[in-house]
């Protein structure tokens, strides 16, 4: 794997990760508009809450592991020899992952499970829903597209690894 494929991943990784923290921080926590589960098990109860709280739990550990391997990757890309994809590149491929995920996430979740919905509380509003993937998901993508340039690498970076810069080599 290449090093501009490495960073680029992993900005799609940290996309995924970051949008999916920020959709159950703001949605989920602050605003209280839905649960993981809200629309086929509505939190009206304790017993129903602690279920819709333990589902998030479960969805905020997937996007922590999504944004730690995305960590990791973009770490390892960093250390590597080669040219280095620009700051623009990483902010377009991690606009990329991010809507991305809410076209997933927004088409699975809101719209084929109807597990909850973007407005579930105190009632669902289907705008939202649409709204959500137009925007947050397609606009979002191709925001990111657009920024990251052609073949997602857009301007590089020459940077040597330790390695190279030690030894006052360039390969």
């Amino acid at each position: 794997m290449t090093r501009a494929s490495r960073v680029r991943n992993a900005g799609i990784l940290l996309g995924i990760g970051l949008g999916g923290f920020l959709d159950g921080i703001v949605l989920h926590q602050i605003a209280q508009w839905h649960s993981m589960l809200s629309a086929v098990l509505p939190p009206h109860d304790m017993a129903a809450m602690r279920q819709n709280m333990a589902a998030d739990g479960w969805f905020h550990i997937v996007t922590w592991l999504v944004t730690l391997g995305g960590v990791a990757l973009l770490w390892k890309a960093l250390r590597g020899p080669g040219p280095l994809p620009s700051g623009r590149a990483l902010a377009g491929n991690m606009l990329v992952g991010w809507g991305g995920f809410n076209l997933v996430e927004g088409i699975i979740d809101h719209h084929l499970l109807e597990l909850h919905h973007v407005r579930d509380l105190p009632e669902h509003v289907p705008f939202f829903d649409w709204a959500f993937l137009l925007v947050g998901g397609v606009a979002m993508l191709l925001a990111g597209l657009a920024l990251r340039g052609r073949g997602g690498a857009a301007a590089t970076i020459e940077r040597r690894s330790g390695i190279e810069r030690r030894s006052g080599s360039m390969v």
